[in-house]
């Protein structure tokens, strides 16, 4: 019933001034519990930029998305709220909650947005919320909500590789980008949908990934540093990609694996470039890495508020 709902998704479109109606779609505080990690493509090409041109999206992204700050709150549940008053149109459950790769591309194909709902409201527009828990969706179609009515809890299906919720405004089948709905300009002074204005920001990782050495940029970039697996006697290095970040930001890197923790670095950015990476690692101990799974998480934070996270995961064998 919700597969045609990413058939809706097409071309980001200028929409005339509306009334500020929507709350946010989690049960979260914005630099504390979750934070925006991706905006809408407001490139109609294959580039990418959103709402103010810089660099917080993704080629053909259609929505919002707002990010928790661990997977362990995922777990826990983090309920996804009805951004404003509606009737429920469509939803769709049962899809697994796990990492998207190549490997399950083809199981989650015309099912991308993964467990989701999708409400009419009044004023003619329509949200969309993707990618909930397995077995959480908690409405059904016909059902009238009022803003802030839980929908489900957020998850990772789909086309998901974090604990996020994506949120589309969607009009006659046209994405509009609730940050800037009248669209054709950049800039941050524009009008919102949303009904307390939320403030852009800038800085957010690019990648993050395991190594075997500390890389250079350029294997950063290109993705040639990455390993998804190394071996027991070998170096265990965690870099982070990221972009925008201000001096007296942050940046902390840890890795844990099968015996707990195996590394953690904290360091103050006091000269930050527009683009850089840090890699922080620890060379093996005499008797080994464990086998198993080890997974590193990089987070930026400024004055205490959570700017954002990636992770990434590598196997020793």
């Amino acid at each position: 019933m919700i597969r045609a709902l990413l058939v809706l998704m097409t071309s980001a479109a200028p929409l005339a001034a509306e009334v500020p109606f929507l709350a946010l779609p989690l049960d979260c505080t914005l630099g504390e519990t979750c934070f925006i990690e991706d905006y809408v493509d407001a490139d109609p090409g294959p580039g990418t930029k959103d709402y103010t041109c810089g660099i917080k999206s993704r080629d053909a992204h259609r929505g919002t998305d707002i990010v928790l700050a661990s997977h362990a709150a995922m777990e826990a549940g983090i309920n996804v709220l009805a951004a404003a008053d509606g009737l429920v149109e469509a939803v769709r459950d049962g899809v697994p909650d796990r990492a998207y790769s190549a490997e399950v591309a083809k199981d989650v194909q015309g099912q991308e947005c993964g467990n989701a709902v999708r409400i009419g409201h009044e004023n003619g527009l329509q949200t969309l919320y993707c990618h909930m828990k397995q077995g959480s969706v908690a409405v059904k179609p016909g059902d009238i909500v009022a803003t802030g009515t839980p929908l489900g809890q957020v998850g990772m299906s789909g086309k998901s590789n974090i604990p996020h919720v994506h949120i589309s405004v969607l009009k006659d089948g046209q994405v509009i980008d609730p940050f800037a709905p009248e669209a054709g300009q950049c800039g941050t002074d524009q009008p919102q949908l949303w009904e307390t204005p939320i403030a852009y920001e800038p800085t957010g990782f690019i990648t993050a990934g395991f190594s075997d050495n500390v890389p250079s940029f350029d294997d950063v970039r290109s993705g040639a540093a990455r390993r998804a697996v190394i071996t027991r006697t070998q170096p265990l290095v965690l870099y982070a990609y990221f972009h925008d970040a201000q001096r007296g930001d942050i940046l902390t890197i840890t890795a844990t694996g099968p015996d707990g923790q195996a590394f953690e670095h904290s360091e103050l950015l006091k000269d930050p470039h527009r683009a850089m990476f840090r890699a922080s690692g620890k060379r093996a101990p005499n008797t080994g890495w464990s086998k198993g799974d080890y997974r590193g998480i990089a987070t930026l934070t400024r004055k205490g508020r959570l700017i954002g996270w990636r992770h990434a995961d590598v196997t020793v064998e």
